[in-house]
């Protein structure tokens, strides 16, 4: 037998539970829930096409400013992995969107590869948040080819040219990548340094890649992404 739940009474079990474990709201810091009505609102996805400087397509399902920013940091910075199921729908639509839009160039298999996590930032929150949205999204497990060669310096504390110095070679294929076809799946993309380098290394590999797919994007046009194609509909992913 098959039990549904409707909406109202999800929202009623949530406040109840709420009321027992209160915690703050991470988009807003209210109290009530992981992520308050609104600020969940704030999260539907609105997918844009953002290529990299060399051309390579890059489709983002959300601005990365405001709550959706403060939800990433939360997931990323404060261990706040109870959002990463809101957050996961809009990586689905990115993904769903890419797909869409690359049509005949991505029939037969296209594997999910991530950026390799940095050891020191994996040792503080204990799991990798791309990974871990990717299974929330019900996406194919992301595949682990990448290695970073050294560590590098945070990179939200450089500027757009430091952060592209910062990674140049520090990223290498584990093995021979030829007649392997990759998307590459990330969280948020800035200034494109790094998904530029996981790319190259992938190439470097010998593997096509077809693009990127990312939950936020930030919303300038100077940071190393080029001419912003809107789309004027949401994709159910």
């Amino acid at each position: 037998m098959v039990f549904t739940i409707s909406h109202s009474l999800r929202e009623a079990v949530l406040d109840a539970i709420a009321v027992v474990l209160p915690i703050a709201c991470a988009g807003c810091d209210d109290d009530g829930r992981a992520l308050c009505s609104g600020c969940r609102g704030q999260l539907q996805p609105h997918p844009f096409a953002r290529p990299l400087d060399d051309g390579t397509p890059v489709w983002a399902a959300l601005a990365y400013d405001s709550v959706v920013r403060r939800a990433i940091l939360g997931l990323k910075e404060k261990g706040r992995t109870d959002v990463a199921r809101a957050l996961a729908v809009p990586l689905r639509s990115a993904v769903s969107c890419f797909m869409l839009h690359a049509g005949s160039s991505a029939a037969g298999t296209v594997e999910l590869a991530i950026p390799p996590v940095n050891r020191a930032s994996f040792r503080r929150r204990g799991y990798d948040p791309v990974r871990l949205l990717a299974r929330a999204a019900g996406l194919p497990q992301p595949v682990s080819v990448l290695i970073n060669l050294h560590e590098r310096a945070s990179q939200k504390t450089l500027g757009r040219a430091q952060r592209a110095l910062n990674l140049v070679g520090s990223m290498a294929p584990t093995r021979p990548l030829h007649g392997r076809r990759f998307l590459v799946l990330d969280d948020v993309v800035t200034t494109g340094a790094t998904l530029a380098e996981v790319i190259r290394s992938l190439r470097d590999g010998g593997a096509e890649v077809l693009g990127a797919a990312v939950l936020a994007a930030t919303p300038r046009r100077s940071l190393g992404l080029s001419s912003e194609l809107k789309i004027s509909r949401d994709i159910d992913a």
